[in-house]
């Protein structure tokens, strides 16, 4: 019999913040919740009946013990079991071969549930990923990224508990006591009824102790909290070197060891507390039982009652069945809100709308040629503070644009709205002709190829982060690519050529060559349209000026958009558009614009003229 706080450290009730946040039960929510059930629902039939067979079975070896019992004080039982040695050898038979069949019945109804379990998790999730991949931009730059993980991890494990204890817990322990009741009132009604007048008494301490040690649970959960955002910070790639280069390692190991010593002090607090109810949890158990023999032995002697020592031995045995399921029943409403807690919070999830998806006519781009027009394109992120407005302008297949302008100026958000990541919330962008968002998402951005300032690269091979924009593509072709990129040379002398590690996210090479394995994946693609984020703002000049070697030629070969803070990237481009406070306030060639007195100029003489100096 498990005490309180015991397995997972299960609390009798319900924190204030959830009794805050316990979900509405509606009708609504609990078909949903068992349509994840429907697809199996043979299997579940199958457990249901498996519980219900192992729950009798496992009682009646309880029942036959008093039988036993009253063969060896010589009682003649009579009918099928005979008697003497006879009946005492079918018993015992009978008895292991119901504990032997209930506990085989129990192996199958546990794999069954945890086979019904594991399945509808792996639908939830598969669900959950599938829906995440769909949410735009606005979700993943808004919602805290660890609360998006713990809705796909831990919520959506949870779940798995929910089926393989809470609703079997329910059934179960329903039939174990009503069978319990049964036969002992089929025993002896007097006797039944002091043993249940008892089990309540039971349930006291149990859920004063266990309030205690949630407590203390609690505790010691946000004093571990503490020690892994501190393991976090100081052992991460990153904080380490920090505290390295500041001497901080007596700090912060002074930090962690007094952390350790709360949680130590905690954790021994947890597992005394409540000894004093426990104490009286075991008498209360004792209580029962001494009851039992005392009126029974009274009804016996006193009164001649037909009832046997055995039956006694069995109304006791039967009323220690009883402890476990009566005391899980009484809280199975915790249970139950938690669980349905747990399904609201993945439902939440579920029920968010994509903002950016296809429109039902929406049709393919095929042979894209890489036009692209701005007209009047007006954006807000929250439909209050303008980041863009009346942004006008064409772009010619063939030619390059570059955008300059101050950082938050806007120059990031409009080459976003081609691939879809953000909507225009006024005008439209037209991508050969057709509104972006008349064209499938899958199909406008593949034609659309991103380097960005900040390059991502999984942690895998060289060959892993090309073959990532092209799975089928071949050596030949990735070859050529990383040449294009001016990273083939870098590579060739890599012991493991295309398989080198390149760490996670590409921390095993330089800033230099992470851009330019980055530019080569890009290629790989073959977009219409290049588009270069500030893919060289981050650099030394000495990788700045070999990416610039590969994007100079890429850019007089095929449309592309390039955003820069360095003068050397953007003399090339066919035209310059000024970008300042979301509106285009200036546009022309390098030569037009220097000498006008404008935006433009400033920066030139701030920031561009200091990088050519340079």
């Amino acid at each position: 019999m498990a005490g309180p706080g015991g397995p997972g450290r299960r609390a009798f009730f319900l924190t204030e913040e959830e009794k805050k946040n316990s979900p509405k039960i509606t009708k609504e929510l609990l078909l949903r919740v068992f349509s994840y059930l429907r697809p199996y629902w043979k299997q579940f039939s199958l457990v249901l009946v498996c519980i219900a067979v192992s729950s009798v079975c496992s009682l009646f070896p309880s029942i036959l013990t008093g039988n036993i019992i009253d063969v060896l004080t010589g009682k003649n039982l009579g009918g099928w079991f005979g008697e003497g040695i006879s009946a005492l050898i079918r018993l015992i038979l009978l008895s292991l071969g119901l504990h032997l069949v209930s506990n085989l019945i129990g192996v199958g109804e546990t794999y069954l549930n945890n086979w019904i379990a594991q399945h509808i998790s792996f639908d939830m999730r598969n669900q959950m990923y599938r829906h995440l991949q769909k949410m735009s931009q606005r979700f993943f730059t808004s919602a805290n990224q660890g609360d998006i993980i713990t809705r796909m991890t831990s919520d959506i494990s949870g779940v798995e508990s929910v089926v393989t204890g809470t609703f079997t817990s329910i059934l179960s322990n329903t039939i174990t006591l009503v069978v319990a009741v049964v036969a002992m009132f089929q025993k002896n009604w007097i006797l039944a009824l002091v043993g249940i007048a008892v089990v309540p008494l039971f349930t006291l301490p149990t859920r004063m102790a266990g309030k205690r040690r949630w407590k203390l649970a609690g505790e010691a959960q946000a004093c571990n909290d503490e020690i892994n955002g501190i393991l976090n910070e100081t052992l991460s790639v990153s904080g380490q070197l920090l505290v390295k280069l500041f001497g901080r390692e007596k700090a912060e190991y002074t930090r962690y060891e007094e952390a350790n010593g709360r949680m130590i002090k905690l954790n021994i607090r947890e597992r005394m507390a409540g000894r004093w109810f426990f104490m009286l949890l075991s008498t209360l158990t004792t209580i029962g039982p001494m009851l039992l023999y005392l009126v029974g032995g009274i009804l016996i002697m006193k009164y001649d009652s037909s009832l046997s020592v055995g039956d006694i031995t069995v109304l006791v045995a039967l009323l220690a069945r009883m402890y476990g399921p009566v005391n899980s029943l009484l809280n199975i409403q915790v249970d139950w809100i938690r669980s349905m807690a747990m399904f609201t919070r993945i439902f939440e999830y579920y029920d968010m709308k994509p903002e950016i998806d296809d429109r039902p006519d929406a049709k393919e781009l095929t042979g894209a040629k890489g036009e692209i027009v701005f007209d009047h394109v007006d954006f807000t992120y929250d439909g209050e503070r303008m980041i863009l407005q009346d942004i006008n302008f064409t772009l010619h297949s063939g030619d390059c644009i570059a955008i300059v302008g101050p950082s938050g100026s806007g120059k990031s958000t409009i080459v976003n709205l081609i691939p879809r990541l953000w909507d225009a919330t006024g005008g439209r962008v037209t991508f050969d002709g057709t509104d972006v968002r008349d064209l499938t998402l899958h199909s406008l951005r593949d034609e659309v190829g991103v380097v960005t300032q900040e390059t991502y690269l999984f942690n895998g091979t060289i060959r892993d982060n090309l073959l990532y924009a092209k799975p089928e593509a071949t050596e030949e072709e990735m070859i050529e690519a990383c040449r294009k990129a001016n990273i083939y040379d870098f590579i060739a002398k890599q012991p493991d050529g295309l398989d080198t590690m390149v760490g996670n996210r590409g921390l095993k090479l330089s800033g230099g060559e992470k851009q330019r394995i980055s530019i080569a994946r890009a290629l790989l693609k073959d977009p219409a349209l290049l588009i270069f984020d500030e893919a060289t703002s981050a650099l030394d000049s000495i990788s700045e000026a070999a990416i610039q070697a590969a994007i100079n030629p890429l850019i007089e070969q095929r449309t592309s958009i390039l955003i820069a803070h360095r003068l050397s990237t953007i003399l090339a481009a066919d035209e310059i558009l000024v970008v300042r406070d979301g509106r285009i306030v200036e546009r022309g060639t390098h030569k037009d614009l220097v000498h006008a007195g404008g935006t433009y100029q400033e920066l030139y003489e701030t920031q561009f003229s200091k990088a050519m100096e340079v």
